[in-house]
């Protein structure tokens, strides 16, 4: 497994009380002095170190389930699109697979949807997701079942390369169902990336992490297309991708979704595209005009480096 000393001392400096990712943003800048990161951290040498040694045993542990760790200021550390608060801004990435996926000369576009997609969306997916393909673009998802996994196969099935971005470790895949498919991402030349090196602590700390992990969807890629997905309810089928949705607006992110109004008005698993078509900044991508859209959507536009 591939590390620097400075990412030790980053996911380090991590540990101490109040010291999150924007406390990080603003007091870091990657392969600090160490007497003035134990200053800023208000600690000792020895405590610094035996939290380091804690992390660095933990993360040996991975073996062969992980290729490397990048961290703020190391020169192969990905940086991120759209503008971006500190307090959404990774500090570090656990990777396996190939890293320069994440880096900016490189088009990325995410396709995200409903865990539970019928055969007409799967098959509308499918379509769209290659016609993006022969944009040379690099498919983004989280490697939840249902749309997700339609993003990840069709990649694959059409030669591309694809990022699974993890709420997990990636010693401990999840979904359970999708190790195989995370096995042929890498083996196919894609990538996979968590920010965990730890289990969560609790059922809260899990269904947190997938939140986040949305986040990431969005700040990684040039544009995020949703495939599917129900509005916020009380019915506990909500779809967790309106919070990647949600991100790209905050981040200045190009949006799509799959919607034709005339097909899709009173399926509910479209609910939240038809919310969302009805805002001008969002491309709205159907079979009328799928070439003209998806080519919006796929333009590459310059963003600013944040870090």
């Amino acid at each position: 497994m591939k590390y620097s000393d400075n990412a030790l001392n980053i996911l380090t400096a991590r540990t101490f009380p109040q010291k999150g990712p924007a406390w990080i943003d603003k007091n870091l800048h990657g392969n600090d002095d160490l007497s003035v990161l134990y200053k800023k951290l208000e600690t000792h040498e020895y405590e610094f170190q035996k939290k380091k040694n804690k992390i660095e045993t933990a993360i040996k542990q991975f073996g062969s389930c992980v290729d490397g760790l990048v961290a703020l200021g190391d020169a192969d550390f990905p940086p991120i699109r759209g503008n971006v608060k500190p307090a959404d801004k990774p500090f570090a990435i656990f990777y396996k697979g190939d890293i320069s996926l994440l880096y900016k000369n490189n088009l990325n576009i995410a396709v995200i949807g409903v865990l539970n997609p019928d055969d007409r969306i799967e098959q509308t997916e499918k379509i769209v997701t290659t016609e993006i393909l022969k944009y040379k673009a690099t498919i983004v998802s989280g490697l939840a079942l249902g749309c997700d996994s339609i993003a990840h196969k069709t990649t694959l099935e059409n030669g591309g390369k694809t990022i699974a971005i993890l709420p997990s470790t990636l010693d401990n895949i999840l979904p359970k169902e999708n190790i195989k498919l995370a096995e042929q991402i890498v083996e196919n030349g894609g990538l996979l990336i968590s920010e965990y090196y730890e289990s969560p602590k609790s059922r809260n700390d899990m269904i947190s992490r997938f939140v986040v992990r949305d986040r990431l969807q969005a700040l990684f890629s040039d544009a995020v297309l949703l495939a599917a997905s129900y509005a916020p309810n009380n019915l506990g089928n909500d779809c967790g991708s309106r919070y990647a949705m949600e991100k790209a607006k905050e981040y200045g992110i190009k949006r799509g979704v799959i919607y034709n109004d005339s097909k899709h008005r009173n399926i509910p698993m479209y609910d939240l595209n038809r919310q969302l078509a009805e805002d001008k900044t969002v491309i709205r991508i159907d079979s009328s005009n799928m070439n003209e859209t998806i080519l919006q959507l796929v333009s590459k536009t310059v963003s600013k480096t944040l870090f």
